[in-house]
């Protein structure tokens, strides 16, 4: 029922034509999001004549082949016209029998038998902005009115890679590894080159001191990164920036904050009033796919 394809055996318009008329769609299993935040290392599980389809992104450790989401792209999963359950579940064996397996993260929209983690994710759905900003918190409405003088000596600007680069490694928090820093700017600079992501500075004094990144495109304005220059971080200049950009989209598109699991992002957002949107994924350790591989590799010498 289930057949893997490598990338180069894809149909990627019947993949995308699956992708876009699915009950599950979400940006980033789009083809461009996809290549470019996996660098191209990405299979495809389809069902039957793509009535289903799952992406599966992999890096290679030690030479090994291992399914790993890539950064920037929180929610992957099976696509299909509606949710089926027992399809999900004959998915989730499929590749739980067939793949070496860190972390694969589903759609919030997918459903399964077996039970699995959750994390949260946080969404505003369309409508219109004075409705949205009526349901802000009390705490994040005083946070967007800013004293006289803040007013008179700041302004939002849209800006291209190039200016906002350095800013961003400068501020970077949350990276454990400075190759993945240097990970996440190079997936920057790739997407802005194919002009799908967005750069709003905040200028104080005529001095960045705050920048989003958003993903976007027909359906959707995806929150990827938040930047704050440490000093001026009380300024709360990033809530204007995502309001400004909510306010800018909400009529028309679904406003992703990508979620967090730090409690101090989590507030932040919540602030917003998003619905919650939790999704499902699994994991192993380092130790449980040496374990796996070891067993494979056993069982391949009988």
């Amino acid at each position: 029922m289930i057949k893997r394809l490598k990338y180069h055996e894809i149909d990627f318009e019947k993949y995308t034509q699956c992708l876009e008329n699915s009950a599950q769609r979400k940006y980033s299993a789009a083809k461009k999001f996809l290549d470019i935040s996996s660098d191209k290392k990405w299979e495809l599980l389809v069902y039957k004549g793509y009535e289903a389809v799952m992406p599966v992104p992999y890096v290679f450790k030690s030479g090994i082949k291992i399914v790993h989401t890539p950064m920037l792209c929180q929610q992957l999963g099976i696509f299909s016209s509606e949710d089926n359950v027992e399809i999900n579940e004959q998915f989730l064996n499929f590749l739980e029998k067939n793949y070496l397996i860190r972390i694969y993260t589903f759609n919030e929209f997918n459903q399964f038998k077996t039970s699995l983690k959750r994390k949260k994710n946080y969404l505003i759905l369309p409508n219109d902005y004075e409705t949205i900003h009526s349901k802000y918190s009390p705490k994040r409405k005083r946070k967007l009115r800013l004293d006289d003088d803040i007013v008179k000596n700041s302004e939002i600007k849209n800006i291209s890679f190039s200016q906002a680069e350095s800013f961003i490694k400068e501020n970077f928090l949350g990276a454990d590894k400075e190759e993945d820093v240097d990970s996440f700017i190079k997936i920057f600079k790739n997407m802005s080159e194919v002009n799908c992501l967005n750069f709003s500075a905040f200028y104080l004094n005529q001095r960045i001191i705050n920048i989003i990144v958003t993903y976007f495109d027909d359906f959707t304005v995806a929150l990827l990164g938040t930047f704050n220059d440490k000093e001026s971080v009380k300024l709360s200049g990033s809530s204007v920036l995502i309001d400004n950009c909510i306010k800018e989209n909400i009529q028309t598109k679904i406003f992703d904050f990508e979620g967090s699991e730090l409690p101090n992002v989590e507030e932040f957002f919540r602030g917003f009033r998003p619905e919650l949107r939790p999704y499902h994924l699994i994991t192993y350790s380092k130790k449980d796919i040496i374990k796996k591989l070891l067993s494979l590799k056993f069982i391949m010498k009988l």
